[in-house]
């Protein structure tokens, strides 16, 4: 039996949302939200035999593997990044306040 599931898009920028809501938080436009129902069959599921086992291992069973770093011209800062930054990577920097 198919299961069913209503969601709200809104009509400006197709943000999805699961209630209604009279302004849009991403583009900030009101009274745009529509409903939409989104039927799901059993037959759009991942079968057991799909799903790849994700056994656990033992930490030290890994092995590193050396990955180039592109420095960021900022000795401290490369050195706590080990090296440099990863492509493909995301680093947060947050910025201390400062106290007079």
């Amino acid at each position: 039996m198919a299961k069913s599931k209503t969601i709200f898009v809104c009509n400006e920028c197709g943000n999805e949302s699961s209630k209604w809501l009279g302004k849009c938080p991403a583009c900030n436009s009101w009274n745009s939200f529509f409903e939409q129902k989104i039927v799901e069959s059993k037959n759009s599921c991942l079968k057991q035999k799909d799903i790849k086992s994700n056994i656990p291992q033992k930490l030290n069973s890994y092995e590193a593997k050396e990955a180039i770093r592109n420095s960021t011209g900022f000795g401290e800062l490369d050195s706590v990044l080990g090296g440099g930054l990863v492509k493909g990577s995301l680093v947060l920097l947050r910025r201390r306040a400062r106290h007079w």
